[in-house]
């Protein structure tokens, strides 16, 4: 797996998890008790931390993006509907990615590595850049937004972001492999608590995605 983080310079740090030989199933019982345990907390809690909600959002803004209202980054609004009893629960493999975002207060995308090939880049979206994002086929705006891209020669194609990822990328019941990304502001954490987070990922893939092998990278 090709990463090449273009952002560094403007305080993105990015967990990658690639992981083959996945299963999509309704979550286990252990790891639906322990995401509805972790909702139920979170729903008492003013979450994520305001240092962090700024600093995620000040990563955001670098490029000239504004992360507010229906562009708030993914992790608020997970919290945000922890709070408001109405956290989504999907399938066993988008339970894992939401788990790692509300444990961590930071932004995550799981994506059909199908689809994002082996030559993955970071970079903000250009003007006129933007892509569906669910099946009703409203569109988001990229342009100045962090993007997950997989490359094709000279050019590359925006896939995913902290906000909402494209309909394209999306798991499907034929996904066999993925990409997992946690997006993270340099200046709020350490690269060993980020590490410790794409584990995370990674050893919940396993144990409920039926992975055998996971690849992990801090770029």
């Amino acid at each position: 797996m090709n990463i090449v983080n273009h952002l560094k310079s403007n305080g993105l740090a990015a967990g990658i998890v690639c992981a083959r030989g996945v299963t999509i199933s309704p979550s286990p019982t252990p790891l639906d008790e322990r995401l509805r345990a972790l909702v139920s907390r979170r729903k008492q809690e003013d979450f994520p931390p305001p240092d962090l909600k700024n600093s995620v959002r000040n990563l955001l803004r670098r490029g000239g993006f504004k992360p507010s209202g229906r562009n708030k980054p993914a992790s608020e609004y997970l919290a945000q509907a922890a709070r408001e009893d109405r956290f989504p629960f999907i399938n066993n493999l988008v339970d894992i990615n939401n788990y790692v975002s509300l444990y961590s207060g930071l932004p995550a995308s799981l994506l059909d590595l199908a689809i994002t090939g082996e030559a993955v880049s970071l970079r903000c979206g250009k003007t006129g850049e933007k892509y569906v994002f669910n099946e009703a086929g409203q569109e988001i705006d990229l342009a100045g937004l962090i993007c997950i891209c997989r490359d094709e020669g000279e050019n590359s194609v925006p896939l995913g972001n902290p906000v909402k990822d494209s309909m394209l990328a999306k798991l499907s019941a034929s996904t066999r492999s993925v990409l997992g990304v946690i997006f993270a502001p340099q200046e709020a954490l350490s690269t060993e608590d980020l590490h410790s987070y794409a584990h995370l990922f990674g050893d919940l893939l396993k144990e409920h995605g039926g992975v055998q092998d996971v690849d992990i990278q801090i770029c």
